[in-house]
C-alpha cells in the first residue's frame, strides 16, 4: 500500500552530514542510513517506496539517488517476500534493512520473522548470523486509521532470537539505528512515527564504538518520588507529565527503555530501590503488555523496596479506534499522573 504523508522537514545530504547539527528524529534515521551504508557495502535497504520516493516518511530519502538501486531496492507490496529474501541475503553475507511501511503491515512478514529470521542462528549451531535490521514506523498520534497506528512490539520481544528496541529522540535514532544494523543477531527496530518531526542535536559523526550501549535504559530525568517507565513515543509524554509533577511538589524519575528484548533490570531495579513507586506506560494494550513483564520482574527483585503496587497505563484491548478517537486511546500525561497518585495511595 502506499500512503501520501507530509515529510520531515529535510536537510541536503551534505548538511547532514556536518556534526553536530540539529535534526528531526526522521532526519536522524536517514543519516544513519547514510553512514551504514558509507561504513559497509554489505549493507543493502529494502522495502515498499523506499528508492524514488524515499519512503512514505522520506527515511530513505536520496539514498537510492547516492547509493543505486541495487543497494536501495524498491520491492513488491509483500511484507513476507521482502523478509524472506533478506534472509537470503543475509545467507550471502549482506546487512539488509528492511523497512514495513507501516505497523500493522508486518503481520504478513510475521511468520518469516519469528519461524526464520529470529531460530535460523540456533538452528544452525550458530553458523549461520543473520544480521537483519526491520525498520518499523509504529504508533498513533498522526490521524491514521487501524493498521496505520498499532504498537506490535510485544509480539516480536516475547520471541526467543530477536533483539528489539526503540528510539525516542534523533541522538538515539541515528545511533541505535546504525548500532542494530553493525549487530550480528536480528534487531526489530520501532521508530515512534509521531516522533519523526520532533528535533534534537545529533552528532553523526560519532563512532558507534563509543556510544552508548544499544541495549541499555537511561535515565532521562532524575527524581525521588516515583519511577515512570517509557519508550518510543511515550517518553516525552512521561517528561511532560514529570514537569507537571514537579509543579505540584512531586519529583519523577523517567527512564527510557530504549531496549524491549533484552530488558536492562539493572536500571529499573536501581530506580525502584531509590524512589519506592513505579509506573510503566506504553502505547501498546495494556493486557498481556510489556509492562506486564516489567510489573512482574519489579516485584520479583524489588518486593521490599516497593511501596506501592506498581501502576500499568497503556492502550485498550481494543482494536485501534478511528482517528478522531484516538487521543481518548493513547496514554497522555493526565494518566499517567492519575497512575501516580494511586501509587501513593497504595
Amino acid at each position: 500500500m502506499t500512503a501520501t504523508l507530509a515529510a520531515p522537514a529535510t536537510l541536503s545530504a551534505s548538511a547532514a552530514l556536518a556534526a553536530p547539527v540539529t535534526l528531526p528524529l526522521g532526519r536522524a534515521l536517514n543519516a544513519g542510513l547514510r553512514r551504514a551504508m558509507e561504513d559497509d557495502p554489505k549493507v543493502v535497504l529494502l522495502g515498499e517506496d523506499i528508492g524514488k520516493l524515499g519512503g512514505v516518511f522520506r527515511i530513505t530519502d536520496g539514498l537510492q539517488k547516492d547509493f543505486g538501486p541495487t543497494r536501495v531496492i524498491d520491492t513488491p507490496l509483500a511484507e513476507s517476500g521482502i523478509v524472506g529474501t533478506a534472509v537470503g541475503l543475509a545467507f550471502r553475507g549482506y546487512r539488509p534493512v528492511v523497512e514495513i511501511q507501516f505497523d500493522g503491515f508486518i503481520y504478513p512478514a510475521f511468520d518469516q520473522i519469528v519461524s526464520q529470521v529470529a531460530k535460523l542462528h540456533y538452528r544452525t549451531g550458530g553458523n549461520v548470523k543473520m544480521p537483519i535490521t526491520i525498520r518499523v514506523p509504529y504508533g498513533g498520534g498522526i490521524g491514521a486509521v487501524e493498521h496505520h497506528s498499532e504498537s506490535p512490539e510485544g509480539y516480536f520481544a516475547q520471541t526467543a532470537g530477536l533483539r528489539v528496541v526503540s528510539c525516542s529522540n534523533a541522538a538515539d535514532a541515528n545511533v541505535m539505528l546504525r548500532q542494530a544494523i553493525a549487530s550480528d543477531d536480528p534487531v526489530l527496530f520501532f521508530e515512534p512515527k509521531r516522533r519523526y518531526w520532533q528535533k534534537g542535536e545529533v552528532d553523526v559523526t560519532a563512532s558507534i564504538a563509543d556510544a552508548y550501549p544499544l541495549h541499555k535504559a537511561r535515565v532521562v530525568r532524575a527524581g525521588t518520588d516515583a519511577t515512570v517507565i517509557a519508550y518510543g513515543p511515550l517518553v516525552a509524554t512521561a517528561l511532560q507529565a514529570a514537569d507537571v509533577a514537579a509543579g505540584e511538589g512531586r519529583s519523577l524519575e523517567v527512564i527510557d527503555l530504549r531496549s524491549l528484548s533484552p530488558l536492562d533490570m539493572d536500571t529499573i531495579a536501581a530506580s525502584v530501590r531509590k524512589t519506592g513507586r513505579l509506573v510503566v506506560t506504553h502505547e501498546a494494550a495494556t493486557f498481556m503488555g510489556i509492562g506486564a513483564e516489567i510489573a512482574a520482574r519489579v516485584q520479583e527483585q524489588c518486593f521490599y523496596s516497593l511501596e506501592a503496587p506498581v501502576q500499568r497505563v497503556g492502550g485498550f484491548t481494543i482494536p485501534y479506534p478511528p482517528a478522531k478517537l484516538e487521543e481518548y486511546f493513547l496514554p497522555d500525561a493526565d494518566r499517567i499522573l492519575d497512575a501516580v497518585d494511586r501509587s501513593f495511595q497504595g
